[in-house]
């Protein structure tokens, strides 16, 4: 899985994913998401962004949670 917007660096944010060349946060971006905020109020509040940024933190978000590994009642891993 490449995503070439987002970074991960131990020296940067103690590792967390951020958007690259910046320290916000992949979490940050999602947060703001979640909590109503547009694309465009996000570009507001941070405007050296772009919303290829933005989406690249969803899709980041989306693949590694499809990397996880579901554990089903009684333990049955798949």
């Amino acid at each position: 899985m490449t995503h070439n917007r987002i970074e991960i660096n131990p020296a940067i944010m103690f590792g967390k994913p951020v958007i690259k060349g910046t320290r916000i946060t992949v979490e940050h971006i999602l947060r703001k998401l979640a909590g109503g905020m547009t694309v465009d109020e996000i570009l507001a509040d941070h405007p050296h962004l772009t919303p290829d940024d933005v989406y690249a933190a969803a899709a980041f978000a989306a693949d590694y949670l499809a990397q996880e590994e579901i554990i089903f009642a009684g333990g049955q891993r798949l």
